[in-house]
């Protein structure tokens, strides 16, 4: 049985499972691909604990923490509205498969209503269809904002 809870990053055993799944997420190919250097993570829960706008949930089945969604509070200017965007959602690979990404994505969705948001957001790689499946079965699709535009593209510029 997978429960959900909202991380309470003072917590010595969140702090640690937030570590832990994140450096594995790091490693999955639609991840980092890779080890997070050492730095980033004693970086991460300092930084997760001093952005004001953080929202973490687990997953875990007994005891055992298997799925993490990291969420950050933003607030769209269309809708002058505040909306969630969901950074990470991650599920150990031996648990994939078993609903977890699902009862991760409700609680942020229930999350999202609480605090009054207008949308989730998030960015998916297009070649994950893996995960597009589970985002598109929670009832998110590609962002289109008009029939002119067309689908909305994430960009990035690394500093």
């Amino acid at each position: 049985m997978v429960e959900i809870a909202e991380a309470d990053l003072n917590l010595p055993e969140h702090q640690r499972d937030v570590l832990a799944l994140t450096a594995a997420y790091a490693l999955d190919a639609m991840g980092n691909r890779g080890p997070l250097p050492p730095e980033v993570l004693d970086r991460l829960i300092p930084g997760l604990q001093n952005h004001p706008t953080t929202v973490i949930f687990l997953a875990y089945e007994r005891d055992k923490a298997v799925g993490i969604a990291t969420c950050f509070r933003g607030f769209s200017t269309f809708f002058a509205q505040p909306l969630l965007n969901l950074h990470d959602l991650a599920v150990l690979p031996e648990q994939r498969g078993r609903g977890v990404g699902q009862k991760l994505l409700a609680a942020v969705e229930q999350k999202a209503r609480q605090l009054g948001c207008c949308k989730l957001t998030l960015e998916v790689h297009e070649n994950n269809a893996r995960a597009r499946h589970v985002y598109q079965r929670a009832g998110f699709a590609h962002a289109v904002y008009g029939d002119a535009p067309g689908g909305s593209l994430f960009y990035t510029k690394l500093l």
